[in-house]
């Protein structure tokens, strides 16, 4: 098989230029795919561009990343309703390097025959002159032509309109395929469908600089059954850096996938072949409280991402914590499986606190009268242990591993406390 046929078969492939199915299966390519630095880590959304370099790379063709140093100072209106807020270069820069951390996981830049490369587009944009830009570059694209593209567009229609900065991004990404394939004869570039205008102006404009022959191909945007935004959760975003998003919330995020997106999810973000997704396909419809791609899922992103040693943490915890014993788990654990919840410290006496007292303080319960009814009511609980005396004394060593307490207040709402030291 072919590139082309596998993201064919994943249903990665959206669009492409024609011939290039013919490309891919003759000859080694050089593509790439660009990554915007606007943050300092890449998120879960970015995984289906991430594999598609490491696909390439498989086939035996060469991957380039681009970390947008460049074009990140501007900002993409693609898919934007309003204009971004300008980072600095000092910003840009540091989020460059972060990503660049986080692409080498999935990249072999050391193989001999097709080694992946990371390459940063300030290298020429930020060499490059206004009135270069304008006179090499500008001169190939007409107004109307840049007005006639999607991104333009909708933001022309839109109440604040688009600045001429971000007008001009469209120049500088197809300035990017130049220079790429003048310097590495890149020949290919992939991207998100919302990217389909910018990568066919880089076409365009290579084919009137250079005239050259070369291709885009782009990805679908990932979207959920339910109609939810992919990759964001109650918490927020779902990053790949762990100390964002710890590698247990990363490893729930995907369990907890919907049985109508499952089978599209192990095509997009896993290696496994066909034979093995549609046995799980199988098994969703045959007994989905069983849950077993969604498990099969979660292990392979999460070993993709944070390793073998993360998944193998991620199942533990998961396990203890959805058997009800909390307190068979490390301080270490509790800290990952309740990163979210509300955290506070409290002083523990050398005889201990009332327990009334440690609930107000924390923000548990509002007063001492609401902790007394609620223990009265049976609703307080502390490492998965019902409270039952208002006069109780919480200890030291009460604490798991010494340093802290699950709360649970009724039935959802817990609390995570740490016994304050010094």
């Amino acid at each position: 098989m072919d590139l082309y046929s596998e993201l064919e078969w994943r249903g990665l492939l959206y669009d492409a230029t024609e011939g290039l199915r013919e490309v891919l299966a003759r000859e080694p390519v050089t593509g790439y795919i660009g990554f915007d630095p606007s943050a300092s880590s890449l998120h879960v959304g970015t995984l289906v561009p991430i594999l598609a370099l490491a696909r390439m790379q498989r086939f035996g063709h060469s991957p380039i990343a681009i970390v947008g140093g460049g074009t990140g100072l501007i900002g993409d209106p693609s898919g934007k309703s309003t204009e971004r807020t300008l980072m600095t270069t000092e910003q840009v820069e540091a989020n460059v390097e972060a990503l660049r951390t986080q692409l080498s996981r999935f990249l072999d830049f050391d193989v001999a025959t097709n080694p992946a490369r990371l390459v940063n587009n300030a290298e020429w944009l930020t060499k490059i002159s206004a009135v270069e830009l304008l006179r090499d570059v500008g001169k190939y694209f007409t107004v109307n032509y840049m007005l006639a593209k999607e991104s333009v567009k909708r933001r022309i229609e839109s109440e604040d309109g688009i600045s001429y900065t971000e007008f001009s991004y469209l120049l500088l990404q197809s300035y990017d395929f130049v220079m790429l394939y003048d310097r590495f004869n890149c020949t290919l570039q992939m991207g998100g469908s919302d990217q389909w205008g910018n990568i066919t102006a880089g076409i365009d404009l290579t084919r009137k600089l250079r005239s050259a022959k070369v291709h885009g191909l782009v990805l679908p945007l990932v979207t959920t059954a339910s109609g939810t935004k992919f990759g964001k959760t109650e918490a927020g975003t779902v990053w790949l850096d762990p100390r964002l998003t710890s590698p247990f919330e990363f490893y729930q995020f995907w369990i907890k996938t919907d049985d109508r997106d499952v089978a599209r999810y192990l095509k997009f973000f896993t290696y496994l072949p066909e034979a093995r997704i549609r046995e799980l396909e199988t098994a969703t419809q045959r007994a989905p409280e069983a849950r077993e791609a969604q498990r099969e899922l979660s292990r392979e992103v999460t070993r993709l991402v944070h390793g073998d040693a993360a998944v193998r943490d991620a199942e533990a915890a998961t396990e203890k914590l959805f058997s009800g014993d909390v307190g068979r788990m490390s301080a270490n654990e509790l800290l990952q499986v309740f990163a979210n919840v509300p955290s506070s410290e409290v002083r523990i006496g050398q005889e201990g606190t009332p327990i009334v007292e440690v609930l107000t303080s924390t923000g548990v319960t509002s007063s001492k009268g609401e902790a007394t009814r609620l223990i009265r009511g049976g609703g307080l609980y502390i490492n998965e242990r019902r409270v039952t005396d208002e006069k109780e004394r919480l200890t030291c060593e009460q604490a798991i591993d010494g340093q802290l307490f699950v709360i649970r207040k009724g039935k959802r709402d817990n609390f995570l406390v740490r016994i304050a030291r010094g």
